[in-house]
């Protein structure tokens, strides 16, 4: 994605990208659910301005679009 906005829409997309991303690699899948996202948000998208300017809202946005999309 080229352009990042500091909302949940552009956030939630990226998050999405990076699960897919991700989501074959044997080291991810040995982690549980949480530790999937807090990897996301830690090191594939931090520097994504809703989750810095709103980490709290950006946890519940990624962990709304796990259960939603059955990521787990």
């Amino acid at each position: 994605m080229d352009r990042l906005f500091n909302n949940a829409d552009s956030f939630a997309m990226v998050f999405d990208d990076a699960w897919k991303k991700l989501v074959h690699n044997s080291d991810f899948k040995a982690l549980t659910t949480d530790e999937k996202i807090a990897k996301i948000l830690d090191t594939s998208i931090e520097d994504h301005p809703f989750l810095l300017d709103s980490p709290k809202q950006a946890l519940q946005v990624a962990q709304f679009r796990v259960r939603l999309l059955g990521l787990e």
